[in-house]
């Protein structure tokens, strides 16, 4: 009886194949990426070697007649960059998840998520050229020379602002299946409802938004060589070129 109570049990071969080959495939995949790492490692290192990295982190000069360079004011333009695109996406998306499940017709709701859908595909290079003719003129308007942080900021926010809705517009709607029907019941008011209930129980889901989006602006090269300017300097201003 026990011998048949753990044949019964115990997972089907097939399965077992199955997951074995996943778990092969997975440490073939990790170990491209180190091998990868250590080529390149191994192809840099005559020249990481020759660098003063308490210069090349600290100095601020960048002067390639004399063969002096830094990443200090791009590693603060790259963290300024993204904080802000950052901070002006996620109140734009958590509100535009809420407006489409608790607020928007389902027709606009429907057309709305579409809508984001297709932005999330396009491109980055897409974005950069719209914002280098639109953009940057209107900046320029404002404030010359146009190509600056802010344009970074603006496009960058558009760029992961379809992530961060999608994926908390996603989360909130297996929130609403839980507990709508029961704090509608218990008399809670909407305002109550949504605020109180449904977007603290959905802030895993705006957590996953924010890292996916922040993953994807970071990693963003062409957006902010088209629209920043590509001058490595610390910003003062949002209207200050900057290379990230």
């Amino acid at each position: 009886m026990n011998l048949l109570n753990n044949k019964a049990l115990s997972p089907p071969s097939t399965d077992r194949v199955l997951v074995w080959m996943l778990r092969a495939i997975a440490t073939l995949v990790g170990a491209l990426v180190i091998v990868i790492t250590l080529f390149l490692l191994w192809e840099a290192w005559p020249i990481l070697q020759s660098i003063n990295w308490l210069r090349f982190l600290s100095d601020s000069r960048w002067q390639p007649s004399q063969n002096l360079y830094q990443m200090t004011s791009m590693i603060i333009a790259t963290l300024m960059v993204v904080i802000g695109a950052v901070l002006l996406a996620v109140p734009v998306g958590v509100l535009s998840g809420l407006f489409c499940h608790y607020y928007a017709p389902a027709p606009i709701a429907t057309f709305y998520r579409n809508l984001l859908k297709l932005l999330a595909g396009i491109p980055g290079v897409v974005y950069g050229f719209w914002g280098l003719v639109v953009v940057v003129p209107l900046i320029n308007r404002l404030h010359p020379p146009g190509s600056s942080l802010l344009a970074g900021i603006l496009l960058l926010a558009l760029l992961i602002l379809p992530t961060i809705t999608l994926t908390f517009d996603a989360n909130l709607g297996e929130v609403k299946q839980v507990y709508w029907q029961d704090t509608t019941v218990l008399g809670f008011s909407r305002w109550g409802t949504i605020w109180g209930v449904m977007v603290p129980s959905a802030r895993g889901g705006l957590f996953t938004g924010i890292l996916l989006g922040t993953g994807r602006a970071l990693g963003e090269t062409i957006i902010m060589l088209m629209v920043c300017g590509n001058i490595p300097q610390i910003p003062t201003s949002l209207f200050d070129p900057i290379r990230t």
